[in-house]
């Protein structure tokens, strides 16, 4: 197993990624790809499987975009994540390591998300099987995920495994709502139609977000809001948009609170998180906990420190961390993001954190160093592109004692460490798990100053 959940297999000196297959099956393979340096190939038959391989609990499996890693058992899945870290950082980052930590479980296995994001297609995408099983029609209109690669091929979904209930309940009952009244499901190539998209966000206090997204105005919105409502009444904040852009994104757009309250809570070791339609919060409740918990640790605070939190999102780590902190900075991008986080910090009586917007490379100057004083620990937890090289100059000219690194994205977290090497050293490294069935992994490093 390598990058992106592929195996690799060598012929002839030549590297060949194979998706779809797990190590220690015997396959034929058909060429998809070929490069200069490698070549990519899916398999079309099975002479022997392999015995890491389990079977897959999801109908699903092999056609949905997701958990792509449910053939082999989790054991082997946690092995290989924890191989992924140990060979990225010294291949791409080639600094000294100390022994990695054994990767920190999920605490869930199955419903472990807090999101989900489905998405309409009038024209649904049908398997293999399908196609060829001439004595069933199936209805085309669908609200399921996309196949992968495809932006404009749906699969619909009839049970995830993802999200607990009433996730499933929900979007099956919006989907028949739809196919009974007729209402025109999305045509994802000409951005054409009504329904375009449905995000579920489900808490662990018992909140429950929904929000509808639509290209456009229509008079069937709200009969269908208020079905939705009655129907599922543990319901506590439904909202919709309307959006005719050509993606799906809608920072940049009203959402409109239709019932209920326009925000849901999420708790943490006594601490509760406002989260709206727009805010970011890890996807993981219970493994975000334990991941918090890792970079606390690794921060070594004793009260008195001042942190900085780099890229805090809706200062989650920043409101975590303030208890045994002397005070704490977090800047944030998003300025939507920043209200978040001082919302977090006055209803949690949180009083020692203070949040900044902007461009991170931008913000992070030597006046306002000068102005908030030097770090005795830096946090820093950057979306999966890592770090910009300004960001990493300024975390070498601050000189803070302390860096705790927290990433997604093992290959850009190793280059910004190979960059910080002139200054730090790697003493602690803690993969963590938190997307099992997927070969995604995070990672949290501890740098000191030499």
């Amino acid at each position: 197993m390598v990058a992106e959940g592929k195996c690799l297999v060598r012929h002839n000196n030549m590297v060949i990624f194979v998706t779809g297959v797990a190590p220690g099956d015997v396959v034929d393979l058909r060429i998809t790809k070929s490069k200069k340096s490698f070549l990519e190939a899916v398999p079309t038959h099975f002479h022997k499987y392999s015995e890491l391989r389990v079977q897959p609990f999801c109908q699903h499996f092999g056609v949905c975009g997701g958990c792509k890693w449910q053939h082999i058992g989790y054991d082997t899945q946690l092995h290989y994540k924890q191989q992924q870290v140990e060979d990225t950082l010294e291949r791409i980052g080639k600094v000294a390591l100390p022994e990695v930590l054994p990767i920190k479980h999920s605490p869930a296995l199955t419903y472990y998300r807090n999101k989900l994001e489905y998405t309409f297609s009038f024209m649904g995408w049908l398997t293999a099987e399908q196609i060829q099983d001439e004595t069933q029609e199936y209805d085309r209109r669908v609200l399921g995920f996309h196949t992968p690669s495809r932006f404009d091929k749906i699969i619909d979904i009839e049970h995830c495994w993802l999200q607990p209930e009433p996730s499933n309940a929900i979007r099956l009952a919006i989907r028949e709502y739809a196919r009974e009244h007729e209402l025109r499901f999305g045509n994802l190539v000409k951005q054409t139609g009504l329904l375009r998209n449905l995000i579920i966000r489900t808490a662990n206090t018992g909140d429950l977000m929904v929000i509808l997204q639509c290209y456009r105005q229509h008079q069937a919105i709200e009969p269908l809001l208020d079905y939705i409502y009655e129907k599922f009444p543990q319901i506590t904040s439904l909202n919709y948009v309307l959006n005719d852009k050509g993606n799906e994104t809608f920072h940049d757009l009203e959402v409109v609170c239709y019932k209920g309250e326009p925000y849901i809570h999420e708790e943490m070791e006594g601490l509760r998180f406002r989260v709206g339609p727009k805010s970011f919060y890890q996807t993981n409740s219970e493994g975000a906990y334990g991941l918090y918990k890792i970079a606390r640790d690794f921060a070594g605070l004793t009260g008195n420190e001042l942190v900085y939190d780099l890229y805090t999102g809706a200062g989650t780590i920043a409101n975590f961390v303030a208890r045994q902190a002397r005070h704490v900075v977090g800047v944030e991008y998003v300025a939507q993001a920043v209200a978040d986080a001082r919302v977090n910090s006055e209803i949690n009586n949180v009083t020692n954190t203070e949040f900044h917007a902007g461009d991170m490379k931008d913000v992070l100057s030597a006046e306002f160093i000068t102005e908030h004083g030097r770090p005795d620990v830096v946090i820093t937890d950057p979306p999966r592109a890592g770090m910009h090289v300004d960001v990493v100059q300024r975390l070498l000219e601050m000189r803070a004692p302390r860096i705790v690194y927290v990433s997604c994205n093992p290959a850009t977290q190793a280059r910004d460490l190979e960059l910080l090497d002139e200054a730090y050293k790697v003493t602690r490294v803690q993969p963590v798990d938190m997307f099992p069935h997927t070969h995604h992994v995070e990672n949290v490093v501890l740098l000191e100053l030499r």
